[in-house]
């Protein structure tokens, strides 16, 4: 049988970020991938020039949709942007009993802002205590639990009800790239040499649903990672062979597959 992932997030149009990411990092880590929409943004490398929200009872009928019909391993949960929105989601996730891994989408590689400081309460309260997983960059964690250290941040996210937390350092400085997945059992480290390229549009969003995809296979949380980790840093090597846009271009999520 084929593991089957969920992802519930955002569309990008320029097919970088979002739900189209997820659906090829499904499906580059040969897992069959079901998406619910919670947004349609006008985007593209370079910007997003428009957010138009699917309305909550549709993003909970998608839900529910799918759930009732198909058997999902694992679920990726990404851009959300509104409390109304957060809850509904939590709602209609209310009898899964599979992995979540959550990426707290804030803001695009552009720039712009994709959930509203008014949700991130909603964010923590209800729906970090259903992650298996978080998937944090450095801003990211910043907004979330204020500035700090990887551990210290790590520690307050734990406090907030997640099992386990993935701090990601593209954002830091240095040759290398250290991502470090804490819990309350331990540390463990992801590491590999930082890549020259500005074509690293939806990192974010690949690398938590190849997590996921792996979870789905039945997969140990640190085996998933470290899969996850290899294949993205591979799919960012391989990203300027694309040629997409002008600005942030997407990784190469089939560098494996393509020749």
């Amino acid at each position: 049988m084929v593991a089957k992932a969920l992802t519930i997030a955002g569309s990008d149009s320029g097919g970088g970020a979002g739900i189209q990411a997820d659906l090829k990092a499904f499906s580059a880590m040969g897992v069959y991938g079901a998406c619910v929409l919670t947004a349609v943004t006008a985007q593209n490398t370079q910007a997003v020039t428009a957010i138009h929200p699917v309305p909550d009872d549709v993003v909970a009928a998608q839900i529910k949709a799918v759930l009732e019909d198909i058997a999902i391993d694992a679920i990726k949960i990404g851009m959300l942007g509104t409390p109304s929105l957060i809850a509904a989601v939590a709602d209609a996730l209310a009898g899964y009993e599979g992995p979540i891994v959550l990426d707290p989408v804030m803001v695009a590689k552009s720039g712009d802002t994709l959930l509203a400081d008014s949700a991130i309460d909603a964010l923590t309260s209800l729906l970090f205590g259903r992650a298996t997983l978080l998937t944090p960059n450095l801003p990211e964690a910043a907004k979330l639990v204020g500035e700090g250290s990887m551990q210290s941040q790590a520690n307050a996210l734990l406090e907030l009800g997640v099992r386990a937390v993935l701090m990601k350092g593209g954002h830091a400085d240095g040759a290398t790239c250290t991502d470090r997945l804490i819990s309350q059992t331990g540390t463990q480290e992801f590491a590999a040499p930082r890549v020259n390229t500005r074509n690293t549009h939806g990192t974010g969003c690949s690398y938590s649903s190849a997590i996921a995809a792996g979870l789905a296979q039945d997969m140990e949380l640190g085996d998933a990672i470290s899969r996850a980790h290899t294949w993205l840093h591979n799919a960012i090597l391989h990203a300027d062979e694309l040629h997409v846009g002008r600005g942030h271009g997407p990784v190469h999520h089939f560098h494996a597959l393509w020749t």
